[in-house]
């Protein structure tokens, strides 16, 4: 039995932030784990740019309710759920990943939480430290094999984890860092790709 785990961001979502850094014109929020690869290093920046814009929950709810899938997510996922098991890594929040699960059909989605505290962010708290590569070692352990893909570096510990791999729209510098792993750019690349291994 196969599980396939996918990033969120990059994937079958825009990258959330930069879409709040687009509206807001904050041009500092719209680094993400493409750019810098220490996570803990990265949310610090952003959180000091919201705290320093008076930017709080309900204003990233607003970027968030005009988000849509990219095109083709939606129907590469019911394809996906039909064909395998499919859990969705990110370090994204659920505070921000919610709101747009139903568009995507309600996939299953491991994330973390936000500190919220009188409608602004204040903290996060991540599930388990490297919790993608964690996941997919867990799922060996429940005798699953694995296959993996995302867009940045942030994915890299469960795409070296997984059985089989491969970077999904992933910007050059990624591609660069890891030429081991092939790139992808088309869901019908990964539709062919989980057919094979699920035959």
């Amino acid at each position: 039995m196969l599980i396939a785990c996918f990033d969120l961001e990059g994937v079958f979502l825009p990258e959330i932030w930069i879409e709040v850094s687009k509206i807001t014109g904050i041009e500092g929020l719209s680094l993400t784990t493409r750019d810098i690869k220490d996570y803990d290093e990265l949310m610090t920046h952003r959180l000091k740019l919201l705290k320093m814009h008076n930017i709080g929950i309900a204003e990233i709810h607003e970027v968030i309710s005009k988000i849509e899938p990219v095109e083709g997510a939606r129907e590469f996922l019911d394809w996906a759920r039909r064909t395998c098991q499919v859990v969705i890594l990110s370090d994204t929040f659920y505070e921000f990943a919610d709101p747009l699960m139903e568009k995507l059909g309600r996939p299953t989605l491991f994330c973390h939480n936000l500190q919220i505290e009188s409608g602004l962010i204040t903290g996060y708290k991540i599930r388990i430290k490297d919790p993608k590569r964690k996941a997919v070692q867990h799922f060996h352990e429940l005798n699953f094999s694995t296959f993996a893909t995302g867009d940045s570096y942030n994915d890299v510990g469960m795409i070296q984890e997984a059985n089989h791999a491969c970077f999904f729209r992933a910007p050059e510098n990624v591609l660069r860092d890891y030429p081991e792993y092939k790139g992808v750019n088309e869901f019908s690349e990964l539709k062919e790709r989980l057919s094979f291994l699920c035959k």
